[in-house]
């Protein structure tokens, strides 16, 4: 089998913990079985010899598959990975999903997405980047009673990602110990009424909203803080067509929606001013992780 699993972006400003996107870069595994264990790695990761020793998909993978088999089968996993690490943009969300579903598929069973979700909420607990790693588009999740409820939108062909990747890695966890354990009244209602404003003008497809609607007074600004040059990153693209520009989750990576007729001017704009950073011009993923027979 082949698993293909999509990067994602989380938050999308004031969304937080709640919006996300899946975006058309990919992780692919392919499993065969096999008379003894092995890996290999391509792309991201491929440097890093402990991606080898102490993979998290594999032992996910294990740890599903014992359960539903009763025991423990030899496989070579084969990782072909395009989702950079710690940069925000779902690695981590896009191996358990793949994990746990590649598991259900290899010990035989019908691979229900909504079950695959639920699992993976039980390894990452914000429904923000597992649900559109699981289904594509834009999703508004939320989890009540310990499932994940969520609404998705399929992105059209006219808009596109452009993408700033910097070179320096941001810890979700060192990022959330940035965050004040209390907020002002006005700073929640401010992101409550942006997160629904961003929410509609999404399933509206009213682009023209999103600049006003993603606005952000809960984490970005303390979280971009550890690079300062992410706010230029923002100013430049809005000053070059960006729809909005955001934070990607916890960063670093910085997430920009445009028209596709006006992304090149963007994508260059971008290109020029950080040329010690990644800029990827991407579609949007609307399927979630696809398995093919390989």
């Amino acid at each position: 089998m082949k698993i293909r699993v999509p990067a994602s972006s989380a938050n999308l400003g004031p969304g937080f913990d709640a919006l996300g996107l899946a975006l058309g870069l990919y992780n692919e595994t392919r499993i065969e079985p096999s008379s003894y264990f092995s890996i290999s790695v391509k792309g991201e990761g491929s440097d890093k010899p402990r991606i080898k020793t102490n993979n998290t998909f594999v032992n996910i993978f294990y740890d599903v598959y014992k359960e539903l088999m009763g025991k423990k089968d030899n496989f070579r996993f084969e990782f072909t990975n395009a989702i950079p690490f710690s940069r925000g943009l779902g690695s981590s969300s896009s191996v358990i999903v793949g994990a746990i579903a590649a598991a259900y598929h290899m010990a035989g069973y019908a691979v229900d997405k909504e079950q695959v979700l639920n699992r993976a909420l039980t390894l990452e607990s914000h429904p923000d980047n597992i649900t559109p790693s699981v289904y594509g588009g834009f999703v508004s999740a939320i989890v009540e009673n310990e499932k994940v409820i969520m609404m998705k939108k399929e992105l059209p062909k006219d808009i596109c990602a452009i993408v700033v990747i910097p070179n320096t890695a941001m810890s979700t966890e060192r990022s959330r110990k940035l965050l004040p354990k209390s907020y002002k009244t006005a700073d929640i209602v401010f992101n409550l009424s942006h997160a629904a404003l961003l929410s509609a003008a999404f399933m509206s497809e009213n682009w023209e909203m999103l600049k006003v609607a993603a606005q952000d007074r809960i984490h970005e600004q303390m979280r971009m803080g550890m690079l300062p040059a992410l706010f230029d990153v923002k100013r430049v693209a809005l000053e070059n067509g960006a729809l909005m520009s955001t934070l990607s989750g916890s960063g670093s990576s910085f997430l920009n929606l445009a028209y596709v007729k006006h992304s090149k001017r963007l994508f260059d704009a971008l290109s020029s001013a950080f040329t010690e950073f990644k800029v990827l011009a991407l579609e949007f993923d609307n399927n979630g992780f696809v398995i093919t027979q390989s």
